[in-house]
């Protein structure tokens, strides 16, 4: 009786060995590595794709107004054309279609599920398939995998969210851009439109409108030094200083020669808890803040770091872990020698790690937990010093999960200068002043982010200026003040100004991307807005590579600034569906609720149809002259 061989499809060569190797598999066969039962063969990321416009039907060959909107009846995947691509395929087809069975071990997400289900569809597979679902490469995480294989249909949501995503790009994207390019490009310059690209260079755009159209208002601002500690003017609410200088001026004045009085000192004990774990966004703006990293290369790093095995899975959208990681915590941080000053004091005298809600729920994560180092040994892995500057982050993080909270003390000095008579803007016969400082009690978790850390990776440079990206430690006051006491004060009046909007960076562009639009300091909010956001982790990068590409954006030092082809491009747009951040986050939605069975895919299918049939309409009906004209 011929003995059962099980093939496994990974999504590139180099994970493709990790499997063979932990399976016993050792015979390298040209395209698959073969042993112990099975045969273990790889795709080079997408092999197949939507098939173009001109293979569903002549007629759509050239470009033409008469021939929109573009729907195929039945969307087809057709392989990429490449001779690499298209040799490996032959390999992979040869082997399902003799397969006893298959075990999908694509990366664990949609893009890797529609990757790999494409593959095996093209391919005729037929036999029973099982899904490999690891959060990281080493080899206890492959075994475990192995151990825990599931039916591969317990996975067809996200294959139909992954499927619906590709699909609605092709119907927005080819139909758009024709339609743009046809009516409003000159020169046979193609106008690129995207479901998420476009939208993206509306924020640019936007933001740049609201900076060259700013108009700076002056206000005055009213402080005065009271033994070595400025205080300022309490205004109202709304108020940034005085209105006119006259007014500044003459409560100046009124009170250079009174005496200042303390009115109210006021302490309160404080606590803040050690910064989120990372998930792919939030470790793409830290880098791109602290070292000036795009997030199209602190994705290639992090994934190169998930590949040589010292961290987990990178595209996630999540900053907790589940309750299963919190006992393997212990091992990860023990075999992370270089930090080994840090790990110390939470592991002395068998101390049990603390187990914070803020860190482990499992109510808020689905497919992947949030990135973290892994148990292999980061001194056993040789790491360019990028790679070691994004792994130290990721460190420090994870193990400043297990610290306690910094303790802090906020003090607030209230004063008043009385001055019978005043009538100076709002303040009628005083002026209160007010100071506050911060003085750090406890630093617990934030000795992690001393400017000369104890310890770290060997490498250059891997903390640059850390605590910039910390909440603020603030500066405690000085001096101690009682309520009551009196005494001369030099008051001083400045000319200020307001100041524009800043023009994104890729750090603040990728939370935008993030929140649609709404930029947000706070934690939770944000994760309310992610349902809402524009792209996946995974894509966002992309997408603003895409648009350097396209000529639509540049950099100008550390900043984004749309080119006038980008600004042009998005003034033609009245159809607020293509460009709004709010919408389109609205059809991201509803992507992720396809994912978890909450909505259905050929009813979102169906509503991208009607809408892009409704934007043909409207723009073949446009009588204007409008055209795009900018080249550079």
């Amino acid at each position: 009786m011929q003995p059962l061989m099980i093939v496994c499809i990974a999504e590139k060569p180099s994970v493709a060995r990790d499997i063979a190797n932990v399976l016993g598999a050792k015979q390298d066969r040209g395209g698959y590595i073969e042993g112990n039962g099975y045969q273990v063969t790889w795709t080079f990321g997408h092999l197949c794709e939507l098939k173009e416009p001109h293979e569903y039907t002549p007629m759509w060959k050239s470009w033409s107004l008469s021939q929109l909107p573009m729907i195929p009846p039945r969307f087809g995947i057709k392989l990429k054309k490449d001779q690499g691509i298209e040799r490996q395929f032959a390999v992979i087809e040869k082997l399902m279609q003799a397969a006893d069975s298959i075990i999908n071990c694509g990366d664990a997400g949609q893009e890797g599920e529609l990757i790999q289900r494409w593959v095996m569809q093209k391919a005729g597979a037929k036999c029973p398939v099982q899904r490999l679902w690891i959060s990281s490469l080493t080899e206890e995480a492959i075994r475990e995998g192995f151990q825990t294989l599931k039916d591969q249909r317990e996975y067809q949501s996200l294959y139909e969210a992954g499927l619906c995503r590709a699909i609605g790009d092709w119907i927005l994207g080819m139909n758009a851009t024709r339609l743009y390019t046809i009516k409003y490009g000159t020169n046979r310059q193609v106008l690129s439109i995207g479901r998420v690209q476009t939208p993206t260079l509306a924020l640019i755009v936007n933001r740049q409108a609201e900076i060259d159209n700013f108009k700076p208002e002056t206000y005055w601002v009213l402080t005065t030094v009271y033994r070595d500690t400025t205080f300022t003017a309490v205004m109202e609410e709304g108020d940034r200083g005085f209105k006119s200088q006259e007014e500044g001026q003459k409560a100046l004045d009124a009170i250079r020669e009174l005496p200042f009085t303390v009115t109210s000192v006021e302490k309160k004990a404080g606590k803040e808890a050690a910064p989120r774990l990372f998930d792919l966004t939030s470790l793409q703006v830290e880098c791109n803040k602290k070292f000036g990293y795009s997030a199209d290369l602190t994705l290639q790093l992090i994934q190169s770091l998930y590949e040589k095995k010292v961290a987990t899975y990178p595209r996630v959208d999540t900053t907790f872990l589940p309750d299963d990681v919190y006992p393997k915590c212990p091992q990860i941080l023990a075999n992370m020698t270089p930090y080994a000053g840090f790990i110390q004091p939470l592991m002395a005298n068998g101390k049990k790690l603390e187990k914070n809600k803020k860190v482990f729920d499992n109510s808020k994560v689905t497919d992947h937990h949030a990135i973290i180092p892994t148990p292999t040994p980061v001194t056993s892995v040789a790491l360019t010093d990028m790679e070691k500057r994004v792994y130290d982050l990721i460190a420090r993080r994870f193990i400043g999960a297990f610290y306690p909270e910094c303790k802090f003390e906020q003090t607030t000095v209230l004063g008043e200068v009385r001055c019978e008579g005043l009538r100076a803007g709002t303040f009628d016969d005083f002026v209160p002043f007010k100071a506050t400082g911060k003085r750090i009690v406890d630093p617990a978790w934030r000795v992690l982010w001393e400017k000369a850390p104890s310890s770290s990776p060997k490498g250059e440079g891997t903390q640059e200026d850390e605590n910039a990206s910390l909440p603020g430690e603030g500066k405690g006051l000085t001096v101690a003040f009682k309520k009551g006491e009196s005494g001369p004060h030099v008051p001083n009046l400045a000319e200020k100004q307001t100041t524009p909007p800043k023009p994104y960076t890729e750090a603040t562009l990728l939370r935008a991307m993030e929140t649609a639009g709404k930029l947000v300091e706070d934690d939770e909010l944000r994760d309310a807005l992610k349902e809402n956001g524009i792209g996946r982790p995974s894509t966002r990068a992309a997408i603003i590579e895409t648009l350097f590409k396209r000529n639509y954006i540049k950099r100008v030092r550390k900043s984004l600034a749309p080119t006038q082809t980008g600004i042009q491009l998005i003034g033609l747009i009245h159809e607020e569906l293509l460009k709004s951040a709010e919408l389109t986050g609205i059809w991201e939605k509803k992507l992720r609720q396809i994912e978890r069975h909450e909505y259905d895919a050929a009813t979102f299918i169906g509503e991208l149809k009607q809408m892009v049939t409704d934007i043909v309409m409207t723009v073949m009906s446009d009588s204007s002259n409008r055209h795009v004209t900018a080249t550079q």
